[in-house]
């Protein structure tokens, strides 16, 4: 992501991997902070609380409590939706085809 900021921008690939770390720490402090965050047209991450659970050790089967705890969730931005939705084929994922039948 860097290398296509830089390219398109005129900056050194340096320049641009400082501006999106940058940006990608600002994000991360408003969850600290505020506990969400909407990017217009990307989505919105938010932090939410997952209640505590029970669940099994897959190694040993044996029942084990999960705490609350608290997670980040992000729900994508229309623009994303649709044109991810458009995506015949996972990119980079030897192109295995979607199936739009499945459950």
């Amino acid at each position: 992501m860097a290398k296509a900021i830089a390219e398109e921008m005129g900056l050194t690939q340096l320049q641009a991997k400082e501006i999106v770390q940058r940006v990608l720490h600002g994000i991360v402090e408003t969850l600290v902070t505020a506990g969400r965050i909407e990017l217009r047209n990307f989505g919105i991450f938010e932090v939410r609380r997952r209640k505590p659970r029970k669940a099994r050790n897959p190694r040993t089967g044996d029942k084990v409590k999960v705490p609350a705890k608290l997670v980040v969730t992000f729900k994508p931005g229309r623009e994303m939706e649709e044109r991810v939705g458009r995506l015949k084929h996972v990119p980079g994922r030897d192109g295995a085809a979607v199936d739009n039948h499945a459950p």
